[in-house]
């Protein structure tokens, strides 16, 4: 098991400290123990580490409070997968802390740390001339699930970060992997960036700049032709399907797809899916075995 990082204690200050307080203890510690002060001394440049890797955490509200509730010596929390914050999933990006403690590792990579504070990145200091240390800006990234329908119509929707609502616009025909920045919202000062996902819709089927739907049609229809409805990005609309229309035939609509970058669009294709009564009243079943002998007819004359 890793061994139990004390991460107040690493810092010099009691657990009821403040952001003010634990800022301005790292600044003193960093200053001390920072390897360009300390060439060729081993000690100091991990000291250096250690106290990065505390105010790491007890800087940031989320982890401070996660260490808090499980930083147990074992390093690890009590439960699998992490916590989620809404509809984000911030996962800690393990390569951001490859230099950090095993217990760090422990505790907020292999066991699952997530929240409203997006993905991890590890916290970098330069110094502004003077002997202070300063936390330079890094962008953090998450990812935003949103209705396929609000992402083809494009819309407003509100996330909740740090305890701040704020309000994101998704432009329309935004795609899988589509990226908004959200510009000085993180924590340390960087950008937020949202990687859009569209979540699984019950009707419409995106594949590239293309939309697939099916759509369900009376026998009758089927052999006879007519008109069905199909839904649409846009709305039903009306197709005329021809005589004899076999199940699992696709009908293309143009221009009924997705939205382009350059304002064109997709098509449309509609599967046919034919069905059948499945409560049939006399009448109907009637016609049906008239419609049985009638084809034994036509098949024994052949």
């Amino acid at each position: 098991m890793a061994a139990y990082k004390d991460y107040y204690n690493l810092l010099g200050i009691p657990k009821t400290a403040t952001q003010p307080e634990i800022k301005s203890a790292f600044r003193k510690l960093a200053a001390k123990h920072h390897p360009d002060k300390n060439p060729d001394d081993k000690k100091a440049e991990e000291k250096f580490k250690e106290i990065n890797e505390a105010y790491t955490v007890l800087s940031d509200e989320q982890k401070r409070k996660f260490y808090d509730q499980y930083g147990t010596a074992e390093g690890r929390p009590p439960f699998e997968g992490g916590f989620q914050s809404g509809n984000f999933q911030g996962n800690i990006n393990p390569e951001d802390f490859a230099g950090f403690s095993d217990f760090f590792q422990g505790l907020f990579v292999q066991g699952g740390f997530s929240g409203s504070t997006f993905s991890g990145r590890s916290t970098r200091f330069g110094s502004d001339g003077f002997g202070q240390y300063q936390q330079i800006p890094r962008d953090l990234e998450a990812t935003l699930e949103i209705d396929l329908l609000q992402a083809f119509h494009g819309a407003t929707t509100t996330v909740s970060l740090n305890g701040r609502r704020i309000d994101v616009t998704i432009p329309k025909g935004a795609k899988d992997g589509t990226k908004l920045r959200l510009r000085g919202q993180a924590t340390n000062g960087g950008d937020v960036i949202l990687v859009l996902k569209l979540k699984q819709h019950p009707t419409f089927k995106l594949e590239n700049d293309d939309i697939r739907v099916t759509v369900n049609v009376p026998d009758y229809i089927a052999v006879l032709g007519g008109n069905v409805r199909v839904p649409t990005l846009d709305g039903d609309v009306e197709m005329n399907l021809p005589k004899g229309t076999q199940s699992g035939r696709s009908l293309r609509l143009r221009s009924k797809g997705w939205i382009r970058r350059d304002g064109s669009r997709g098509d449309a294709f509609a599967e046919i899916r034919i069905v059948i009564p499945t409560n049939a009243s006399q009448e109907v079943l009637e016609l049906y075995q008239k419609l049985q002998e009638v084809s034994s007819k036509v098949t024994a004359t052949d």
